[in-house]
């Protein structure tokens, strides 16, 4: 761990690793914002709270799907460095617009809304051209052995700033989340004018400006290798459980666990916390070495932590009729430590999951390759996590509650596992042909 801590004091490392902490800080603040609001003050229905944040969620998927192909492309094709530099400054501009919505939402709460939605989708196409960057640049900025504790520290960092990003949302009005976003925003443009160059290390690449096609393209040119498959698979898996138990958690907490907006602000922080020490803690078993063999037992222990907060969730004790628990309410009240400890636990199982699988796909293929293979990944990822959507709205639309959704998430965690156990046998065969090869 101490090596992985080590980077921060890197010069190719830091610059990234502070920009994408901001952007996470920043987006998540935002979004967390925005759907407490909506949860807490526009609608006062479950279904209807259910549905916004499902909604939301798919407006700020969609740009993964239809343009993921493309930023993969112009990541390979361009200096990465030269691409965070344009999208960060694109992220003033539309924290701007977020910022306008947060304020209208005052006093006119649907156009306000409205703003903020636009700003979503927004951020989710300036996600989607960050993303395949973040992780395609290290293995070009560091050394083969410290990609593991990289990726680790980048996820860990993800989601400190998640963390940050959920609490100071829960604590802070919207007139003061529209001031902190655009300085936030600022100061990320800045932090990332300080990367390194990272140029293009490949021939120069045809660009495909057709999503569909490209989409296909990318995919189809990723997905027939076995390892790639199998680990793009389990990854999208897990963003469907992921995105399944995010947009449940702000209405369980008002109407299963009657407790109010600083406790579902909790919650996600709580969550935050659990997948950066999952992601630091994978790379210390794992000792620098890329492998997924810890994965199938992970998110097993996932299902399991998941099974135990759905039946904490069961014997829950509600507030008095009009009254919603306060944080002290909520941690006073008996028994609310299985709670958190089970809402802990399922993060931290999901951040050992995943954290390996993403080294895995930059480090299994060619430098010139990653960014590509990494958008291949959001696509499908983005898909898995539209049907996670999907999912939600479905069940709520067929009267099961969020306690039957936990049921759910537990059955996917095992497909999951399944698949991490394939992947694990494909890359102890390969290994085993490529030993008897280098014998022979």
């Amino acid at each position: 761990m101490q090596a992985s801590l080590r980077l921060l004091a890197h010069r190719k490392f830091l610059p990234l690793f502070v920009t994408q902490f901001l952007g996470a800080f920043n987006d998540n603040l935002f979004k967390t914002a925005m759907i407490l609001f909506a949860t807490y003050t526009v609608f006062q229905d479950p279904r209807q709270e259910s549905n916004f944040n499902a909604i939301s969620t798919g407006l700020f998927i969609l740009p993964f799907f239809l343009l993921s192909a493309l930023s993969g492309q112009l990541a390979d094709h361009m200096d990465k460095a030269k691409i965070i530099r344009t999208v960060k400054f694109a992220e003033i501009i539309i924290m701007i617009f977020g910022a306008a919505g947060l304020l209208i939402s005052t006093h006119y709460p649907l156009v306000g809304v409205g703003l903020m939605l636009v700003a979503v989708t927004a951020m989710g196409v300036h996600s989607t051209f960050f993303g395949p960057i973040k992780y395609a640049i290290l293995p070009q900025h560091l050394e083969e052995d410290h990609v593991l504790g990289g990726t680790g520290l980048v996820e860990a960092g993800t989601y400190i700033a998640i963390l940050a990003g959920t609490i100071v949302a829960g604590w802070i009005n919207s007139t003061a989340v529209a001031v902190v976003v655009l300085v936030i925003a600022v100061i990320g443009y800045f932090s990332g004018r300080m990367i390194p160059p990272a140029p293009r290390l490949g021939p120069p690449i045809e660009l495909d400006f057709n999503p569909f096609r490209a989409s296909w393209r990318l995919i189809n040119g990723t997905m027939h290798i076995r390892r790639l498959f199998l680990a793009i698979m389990s990854i999208s898996f897990f963003w469907m459980i992921a995105t399944v138990l995010i947009i449940i958690f702000p209405p369980m907490v008002k109407n299963d666990f009657t407790a109010n907006q600083e406790v579902a602000s909790m919650f996600l922080a709580i969550f935050s916390v659990g997948v950066a020490v999952g992601s630091v803690a994978i790379n210390r078993l794992l000792q620098g070495h890329v492998s997924a063999r810890y994965a199938p037992i992970s998110i097993i222990m996932m299902a399991a932590f998941v099974w135990f907060f759905q039946f904490a969730a069961t014997g829950w004790v509600t507030a008095p009729e009009g009254t919603l628990y306060t944080v002290a309410d909520f941690v006073a009240a008996p028994h609310s430590w299985r709670i958190l400890l089970a809402l802990f636990g399922i993060a931290v199982f999901g951040g050992m999951f995943v954290v390996p699988l993403y080294a895995f796909l930059t480090t299994t293929v060619r430098k010139d390759e990653t960014a590509r293979t990494v958008a291949a990944n959001n696509v499908v990822n983005s898909g898995a996590m539209v049907v996670g959507a999907l999912v939600i709205m479905g069940a709520t639309g067929a009267g099961l509650n969020s306690r039957h959704a936990l049921l759910v998430v537990c059955g996917m965690c095992f497909v999951s596992a399944l698949l991490a156990m394939k992947l694990q046998r494909a890359c102890d065969k390969e290994q085993a042909a490529k030993a008897q090869h280098e014998q022979g």
